[in-house]
């Protein structure tokens, strides 16, 4: 489906529908069945602003498992002093969702390009419901969104966005992952260091505690929605006697085997991270979707493998899909539809359900084993199709550092800025990272 002018405002419109929906709801003008997701920013968040103003990260507080520049995504609320602290906050993680919506138009122009990217964001959000304005991660995802787009053309702007996403919630650092060898690599990637460590010193320097993050994230366990979490489930039913406690800031599994399933799936990430180097070095052929499709397949494959996947998660996989499907040359389309069904799944066990998954009955069982195996399915799908397209050459992927013209939105190239293609010049050595 090419950008046209007719679904431009078709998918305007279903947007501001949904996205109003989701603001009534999380005003509470419209009230849902389970659990009230907004108390994270109305209690947990506002907490956490009030001990930020006054000049530390919340370091005695075990929930705080953010790198240091989440800090301004709980601060920002401050940016809208006529609101309340929570409402301030909806309205920015709706202003960070038109964001997106406008960088997906924007680029969705072009003959290589298409308007599914746009649609999948305007279904994926609200499919996940509340949660997605409930939580500060519309707001990483905007960045990456923005890393994977603007990066087409502009290989530092990527790296300096992905090192800003990656100090808000370490994933977005994910995005460097599938860029083209030689010295689209080199420029990424050397400047995503430099602006992680700039960012680091600054906020070390500026309040106490900015570190204090990895040692609570070290220490979660198996959270009740993890596909570890399936081993309990199904053991509860045969007389298991762990239980189910709030703990590090979610809802995880306690009691016998516990450490070792979470063990084991810190065990599949490391597989996974293993998959994704063989990948890299393995790697010959890259085109202009292949940045962002290797981005969504290696964060399917660590948001599947994690020992907590909270709901929020599946707003970062929604965001990547969207982009990959910006491109028409990407082959990550079934990936995508079962990451949006997974989506739709996710609402109905949280908030909806969460009952059934806490206290695994019949109904929560099933609903975890549906959504998991769909991400695990998205997964396996995504891993084939990126290794098919990169690793065994297809013929329509454009060689290492080289990004096709008609790739780009129409628009005048800034002035002096270097040519997009650089197909066999030096610069793309077999042997770069």
């Amino acid at each position: 489906m090419t950008g046209s002018s007719g679904t431009r405002p078709a998918a305007f419109a279903v947007w501001a529908l949904t996205r109003s929906l989701l603001l009534l709801c999380v005003i509470k003008v419209i009230t849902l069945p389970g659990p009230d997701v907004t108390s994270d920013v109305s209690v947990i968040y506002h907490g956490w602003y009030d001990v930020l103003r006054s000049g530390s990260y919340p370091q005695s507080d075990v929930t705080w498992q953010y790198p240091p520049v989440a800090a301004l995504a709980i601060l920002s609320p401050a940016l809208l002093p006529f609101l309340d602290y929570a409402s301030a906050f909806f309205v920015l993680a709706f202003l960070c969702d038109a964001l997106v919506l406008g960088l997906l138009l924007y680029a969705g122009r072009g003959a290589a390009r298409r308007t599914a990217g746009v649609w999948v964001w305007v279904a994926g959000v609200p499919l996940l419901g509340t949660t997605a304005y409930a939580r500060y991660d519309v707001m990483v995802t905007a960045v990456a969104v923005a890393a994977l787009l603007t990066g087409v053309r502009h290989p530092r702007v990527l790296g300096a966005l992905a090192a800003f996403g990656a100090l808000l919630k370490v994933w977005p650092a994910l995005v460097l992952a599938g860029t083209a060898r030689g010295r689209r690599t080199r420029l990424a990637w050397t400047t995503a260091a430099g602006a992680a460590a700039g960012l680091l010193v600054l906020c070390t320097a500026a309040a106490p505690g900015a570190l204090a993050f990895l040692g609570f994230q070290r220490d979660r366990g198996t959270e009740v929605e993890s596909l570890g979490a399936l081993v309990f489930h199904v053991a509860r039913q045969f007389g298991w006697q762990g239980r189910v406690e709030l703990h590090y800031g979610s809802l995880e599994f306690l009691g016998p085997h516990v450490p070792l399933v979470s063990t084991l799936s810190l065990g599949l990430s490391v597989v996974a991270f293993g998959w994704l180097l063989v990948w890299r070095l393995r790697a010959r052929t890259f085109g202009v979707s292949t940045t962002a499709d290797a981005a969504f397949t290696a964060v399917l494959l660590f948001t599947t493998t994690s020992r907590v996947i909270s709901p929020q998660y599946m707003l970062w996989l929604v965001g990547l899909a969207a982009v990959c499907l910006v491109f028409r040359e990407s082959r990550m389309g079934w990936p995508a539809a079962l990451v949006l069904v997974a989506t739709g799944v996710t609402q109905l066990e949280f908030p909806l359900g969460f009952i059934h998954v806490v206290t695994s009955d019949a109904t929560g069982v099933t609903l975890m084993f549906v959504r998991n195996g769909l991400l695990v399915a998205a997964s396996l799908l995504a891993c084939a199709r990126l290794w098919r397209d990169t690793v065994r050459g297809p013929g329509h992927a454009a060689p290492a550092d080289t990004v096709p013209a008609d790739a780009v939105p129409a628009a005048d190239p800034p002035l002096g800025a270097p040519p997009l293609s650089r197909a066999g010049s030096p610069d793309t050595p077999a042997s770069a990272p």
